[in-house]
């Protein structure tokens, strides 16, 4: 084996080479992941057994604890986008929210909606609403952009059960209750601070809507939707679910140890609650649909988690890589001397989205860095797992898929959307920042 010394450098250059390829040559990341893996375990002196032993044993620990869960919030996220019940998600809270205060409502939709669908298929579903409010009350397409952008983003990077936070979970072992439920607060702030930014900074850039249909025309095109009550039923049920198993889990027991505590302990589970979650996404599903739902939405589900279930598994195996090398106590040992705490998950996590552009990969990557020196460091795991994805915000520009997505459906200019969207998610990811540092004081290891 080489030395700690040594083996950071190679850690540097593996970080380069990951970057390298997968911005540079858009090389897919499960394959540069588990190329870096080898390629590192080789370099430091690790015996070629172990190579491949470590490689195998981390992709499949990870996928064991939480590769389930991935596929099950993904069929949710797609029967939801199929059914309109993420839409009528987002007109509930239009409703109670009113009208006049639309950025705030979309902001608040992203917020939800993002729980369980990708942001960048969340922005699309709800961009011909976002058109729609956008001319009905007057407002730029910068604001209401920003504004839905912003809230789908919060959520996309703190909060179980999208990949990127479940994987980090998974990678660094943080209780997945607990994450849900600090996740949850942490992300408001940030949301709060892309709405602000919409409405007070991109409010100055006036984009018109290019509206294909009315509101109502909309409402009408859709019929009639999903009940409020069963479209809102496979996000929270399940997180209310996994909550109330890490309450069962506490120390101190508040359920007891009885059969009430065993059967929480086992509809709680991440697996048990998410498989519970589908089949109340199933009953959002009008009947002459149900076979459709069941065979084809749900194999689309499937097959848009397949590629989030190999990077998180390469990611795993490039975790316990470095696991097994003397690097993680070197580093632990030189960074524990320059008291970073809590920021050092989050600045290599901001370096890695800024240069490749996926909040998911940077989230993975950091989070199998971090593996080895979450204890030595003295970080909380799920403090870790917000650092990380805190700095997967920072910041979304044009090597950013989402990027795209947010300025071409709403008709932004490259450069408006450089000054309006991109400096909305530095924002994020400083206000994310600042609030987990002040979420450690109260939650220690």
């Amino acid at each position: 084996m080489v030395s700690g010394g040594i083996a950071l450098l190679y850690l540097v250059l593996a970080i380069a080479l990951i970057i390298y390829l997968t911005a540079r040559y858009h090389m897919n990341a499960f394959v540069v992941l588990l190329l870096v893996a080898f390629l590192y375990g080789l370099f430091s002196g690790m015996p070629l057994p172990d190579i491949v032993k470590n490689i195998r044993t981390g992709f499949g620990n990870t996928l064991a604890y939480i590769g389930i869960v991935i596929v099950a919030g993904t069929i949710i996220g797609t029967i939801l986008e199929k059914t309109g019940g993420a839409l009528a998600m987002t007109n509930t809270i239009l409703r109670v929210v009113g009208k006049d205060r639309s950025p705030l409502a979309m902001s608040i939709a992203g917020y939800v909606v993002s729980i369980p669908v990708f942001c960048d298929s969340g922005f699309v579903i709800l961009t011909p609403l976002n058109k729609a409010l956008a001319e009905e009350t007057g407002k730029s397409m910068a604001v209401m952009a920003v504004a839905l952008a912003t809230g789908l983003y919060a959520t996309h990077c703190l909060v179980p059960p999208t990949p990127g936070p479940i994987a980090a979970a998974g990678i660094l072992n943080a209780d997945l209750g607990m994450l849900i439920g600090v996740g949850l607060i942490a992300s408001i702030p940030p949301m709060i601070a892309g709405y602000l930014w919409a409405t007070l900074f991109a409010k100055r850039y006036e984009i018109k809507a290019q509206l294909a249909e009315s509101y109502d025309s909309l409402m009408q095109k859709y019929g009639k939707l999903p009940s409020t009550t069963l479209s809102f039923a496979p996000i929270v049920v399940p997180i209310v679910l996994i909550l109330f198993k890490s309450v069962s889990d506490f120390p101190t027991k508040p359920f007891g140890e009885g059969l009430s505590a065993r059967i929480l302990s086992f509809i709680g589970d991440p697996v048990t609650a998410l498989l519970i979650g589908v089949f109340l996404a199933l009953l959002l599903v009008k009947s002459e649909a149900k076979k459709e739902a069941i065979s084809s939405w749900m194999d689309l589900g499937v097959k848009n988690a397949a590629l989030i279930l190999a990077i998180t598994g390469a990611g795993g195996s490039f975790g316990a890589i470095l696991k097994a090398s003397p690097m993680g106590d070197f580093l632990g040992n030189t960074l524990s001397t320059y008291n970073l705490g809590i920021l050092l998950p989050f600045i290599i996590a901001a370096a890695l989205k800024t240069a490749q552009g996926s909040s998911t990969v940077a989230i993975i990557t950091t989070a199998s860095i971090m593996a080895p020196l979450i204890e030595s460091l003295g970080l909380h795991p799920v403090l870790t797992v917000l650092a990380i994805g805190a700095g997967s915000m920072t910041v979304s520009h044009a090597n950013d898929s989402y990027f795209w997505v947010v300025s071409q459906f709403s008709d932004m200019e490259v450069p408006v959307a450089y000054r309006a969207y991109t400096t909305a998610t530095l924002v994020e990811g400083v206000v994310a920042i600042i609030g987990i540092m002040v979420l450690s004081f109260f939650i220690t290891v």
